[in-house]
């Protein structure tokens, strides 16, 4: 589930020796499944382990993980690196905001995946964001753009040379095309 580099368990050995005695570390998400969801790691006293955690054993310590955010912390990877700059800990969580999904999970599923974990972090850039209302009969995704999209004179330009480029490459004989079914007239919705 979590992989933890060599230089960050030695990190957080140091780090947990300095605590009270069976002291491990907590990895979480907060929100996790949405476009807000933030990883974090804590301390976690051994009090504060509930029954229906789960506990992966490192060299030295146990990594805690809340059940409800395991799933979002599939394939998660913590390092410690040192540079020029300084140390850092970094914690990569591919999967924190959308819940991996196996290949053959239905395609609306699959779009909604792309849709939150490439689309919707590249559009957020400019404000915006795109979801997927539906997918029709003849393979079409509609989909409804909002925030700094909504208004925006580049939208025809993001829907078919970046987003529809994108889905009909990644879902080729499952989609056919990608529509807008936003309504950009010039209003207090839209952002000029």
């Amino acid at each position: 589930m979590i992989t933890i580099s060599e230089s960050a368990q030695s990190h957080f050995a140091k780090l947990l020796s300095q605590q009270g005695d069976g002291t491990n570390i907590r990895v979480f998400v907060v929100n996790p499944g949405t476009s807000t969801a933030e990883c974090g790691v804590s301390y976690c006293p051994p009090d504060a382990v509930e029954d229906t955690d789960i506990r992966l054993n490192f060299n030295g310590f146990d990594a805690v993980v809340d059940a409800e955010s395991a799933p979002f912390l599939e394939e998660a990877e913590i390092d410690f690196v040192t540079d020029q700059m300084g140390s850092q800990l970094t914690l990569k969580a591919p999967n924190a905001k959308a819940r991996k999904l196996s290949d053959d999970a239905p395609l609306v599923e699959r779009v909604n995946y792309l849709i939150e974990t490439e689309i919707n972090p590249s559009l957020a850039s400019h404000g915006g964001k795109v979801m997927l209302v539906e997918i029709t009969t003849d393979g079409v995704a509609v989909l409804q753009f909002g925030g700094g999209c909504n208004g925006c004179s580049m939208v025809d330009v993001t829907l078919k040379d970046g987003i529809e480029k994108q889905m009909l490459e990644q879902f080729a004989g499952e989609l056919t095309g990608v529509k807008d079914a936003t309504e950009h007239e010039a209003g207090e919705h839209s952002y000029y």
